[in-house]
């Protein structure tokens, strides 16, 4: 499967979820401008192929944004690698997302049916169970990937040697091996 067949199956994958999830979504009080989760929630993982197609966005910014959006997602990386909850770097000043039409799985399946604040979102159990199936299948599609936070993934495919091989279906987990395990990488394969 070439790369514009695996994103149009990503697509299809989230409309899924998006479709078998409603029922649980619809008392949701997620509204524009409701960012606890972008700011205290701190984990937003992804999967390699959703890294590329946030990484073509960013390079698609103009200059100023795209120098931006690379220092915010750099110093998240180093918040999260002392352990430390750091707000997404693509939350906007007026606690939008800057990349809401790309964004990945991990927010896509992020809603609350209550008020957040102190105790974070409160999500409908099968609307879970819905999300870890989705993510498996994200998984799968993403065979010769990794998962793993937003900002770690996009720094390994800043590396034009770890990015030229993905993009030729190949992977060598032994090249990632010591920023992987330190970072909390995992290989797709082994999940499917």
């Amino acid at each position: 499967m070439n790369f514009k067949e695996k994103e149009k199956r990503l697509i299809e994958l989230y409309v899924e979820f998006e479709t078998q999830a409603l029922q649980y979504k619809e008392k949701a009080i997620c509204k524009p401008g409701c960012a606890y989760c972008c700011i205290h929630f701190g984990s937003v993982d992804i999967i390699t192929l959703e890294g590329l197609i946030i990484r073509k966005r960013i390079n698609d910014f103009a200059e100023p944004l795209k120098k931006e959006v690379k220092k915010k997602i750099t110093k998240n990386r180093k918040l999260k690698e002392r352990q430390q909850t750091a707000q997404c770097p693509f939350l906007k000043k007026d606690k939008t997302c800057l990349i809401y039409d790309v964004r990945p799985f991990s927010c896509r399946q992020l809603y609350s049916l209550r008020e957040c604040d102190g105790h974070g979102p409160t999500v409908h159990r099968k609307a879970v169970d819905l999300a870890k199936n989705t993510v498996e299948k994200l998984q799968q599609l993403d065979y010769t990937g990794y998962s793993g936070h937003i900002s770690f993934i996009l720094y390994l495919l800043d590396k034009p040697d770890f990015r030229k091989l993905y993009l030729a279906g190949g992977l060598d987990p032994g090249k990632i091996m010591d920023f992987g395990k330190s970072h909390g990488i995992i290989i797709n394969y082994r999940q499917a």
